[in-house]
């Protein structure tokens, strides 16, 4: 087992993608941000994923290691996003201005979701056609902790279209 730095594993690209783009998008809208920057931001987002999920991602078992994965800003700024954000000079106020200030992104195997605001509805930002486990279902993770006593429906899936 070799120790030399590996780039991300070809399973989290998708993933990885899903969430980066979510958070760039969340920055575009505001405007405030050029796309130069977004670029970079990107970058040392989508590396700093890949660094922080490297031994944490089980496709096998896709909601192991879910709140280790969940990135999250509750009037606290998640550390993997605001690390990303001083690369293009974005202070932590200037953070919290562009983004949201309750946001909750899930990144597990072969789905990516989120939710803004506490009470908010949980979306889906990335669903791999893959088959999951059936395993993964009886489980209560994270999220489904989260839902219990709720009543509204669980997900809402909303399609997002990029322009």
């Amino acid at each position: 087992h070799s120790q030399r730095r590996a780039g991300p594993r070809p399973d989290m690209l998708p993933e990885i993608a899903a969430a980066v783009g979510f958070v760039s998008n969340l920055l575009r809208t505001r405007g405030c941000v050029s796309e130069q920057q977004l670029q970079v931001f990107s970058g040392a987002l989508r590396e700093a994923l890949a660094e922080h999920y490297k031994h944490h991602w089980f496709p096998e078992k896709p909601f192991k290691g879910s709140g280790y994965r969940c990135i999250r800003i509750n009037h606290k700024m998640d550390p993997i996003i605001s690390k990303a954000a001083s690369q293009i000079g974005l202070s932590l106020p200037q953070l919290y201005q562009l983004l949201p200030s309750e946001l909750t992104l899930w990144v597990d195997p072969y789905e990516v979701s989120y939710r803004i605001g506490e009470d908010g509805s949980i979306c889906v930002l990335y669903e791999a056609t893959a088959t999951k486990p059936v395993s993964s279902y009886g489980m209560l993770t994270c999220k489904n902790q989260m839902m219990l006593g709720r009543t509204s429906p669980s997900k809402n899936y909303i399609m997002t279209v990029s322009s």
